[in-house]
C-alpha cells in the first residue's frame, strides 16, 4: 500500500481526505509544515499532499525544505489549496511542486491524481 502524507491545519480537511483516500492509501496526517518535516524523518512516503496557508510553517516553506532532502528530491509533492493564482502556482512550481490541486477538490479525482503521480 502506497504511503501518503497529508499536511493541512484544518481538521475538517484532514478528516475529509482520510475519508476519501484513507482506505486506498496508508495515510499519515500532519497539522503544519513543521509536523510534516518531522514525519519525513520517521517514515518514507510515496506522495505528499500539502496545504499552502498554515501556521508554524506554511506549505511553500515545507516544499522548499522537503526538496532539500535527498530522499524527497523526486517524490511527488502536490499542493492542495484554495490558492489558485498563476503567481502562487508558479512559485510552487519553482520550488518543486509536482502539481496543484485547488480546493474544493473533486473527491473522485483525488485518488486518481495520486495514482497518476506515483
Amino acid at each position: 500500500m502506497n504511503k501518503v502524507l497529508y499536511i493541512d491545519d484544518a481538521s475538517s480537511m484532514r478528516k475529509l481526505v482520510n475519508l476519501v483516500i484513507g482506505k486506498e492509501f496508508d495515510l499519515t496526517l500532519a497539522e503544519n509544515g513543521q509536523q510534516g518535516l518531522e514525519a519525513l524523518d520517521k517514515e518514507t512516503f510515496d506522495v505528499i499532499l500539502s496545504d499552502v496557508n498554515m501556521p508554524v510553517m506554511d506549505g511553500l516553506t515545507f516544499l522548499k525544505k522537503a526538496r532539500e532532502l535527498d530522499a524527497y528530491r523526486f517524490v511527488p509533492i502536490l499542493m492542495m489549496t484554495t490558492e489558485a493564482s498563476p503567481e502562487m502556482k508558479a512559485q510552487g512550481k519553482a520550488l518543486g511542486a509536482t502539481g496543484w490541486i485547488v480546493k474544493p477538490f473533486n473527491p473522485d479525482n483525488l485518488a486518481n491524481t495520486i495514482r497518476k503521480v506515483i
